[in-house]
């Protein structure tokens, strides 16, 4: 029987990583969902609120936190730290996650675009 655990976990290792090749997020791909947030949302460093927050910086900030912008109560009380995890969350359905949010964004329903935006969100607001 020790025989086979070591193929059985090299064809389980070879089959993970090709899963996350295979749907690794595209920074291009988030840049062009991203045009449907550029309505209320800018990534330029020091850039203006507009009817959301500037969202440089936003990866690891806590939320309600953005200099200048006049957030919810229910924004500033959730105690949420923007973290990839987090983002995917509130960018399924922001009134789910948290209730009472000023975002009228009703969401991103595909995961690929929810993880394609966050890695924009990454590389464009280092």
């Amino acid at each position: 029987m020790r025989k086979f655990r070591l193929p059985v976990v090299i064809a389980a290792i070879a089959m993970a990583l090709t899963f996350n090749v295979a749907n690794a997020a595209d920074v291009k791909k988030g840049k062009k969902v991203f045009k449907k947030c550029k309505a209320c949302h800018t990534l330029k460093a020091g850039g203006k609120n507009k009817v959301g927050p500037n969202l440089h910086g936003v990866i690891d900030r806590k939320a309600g936190t953005a200099a200048g912008f006049k957030f919810s109560k229910a924004m500033k009380a959730s105690g949420i730290v923007w973290d990839a995890d987090m983002l995917d969350s509130y960018l399924t359905k922001p009134k789910k996650l948290v209730p009472k949010t000023k975002m009228a964004f009703a969401g991103l329903k595909k995961k690929s675009d929810r993880d394609n935006v966050i890695a924009y969100l990454k590389e464009a607001t280092k």
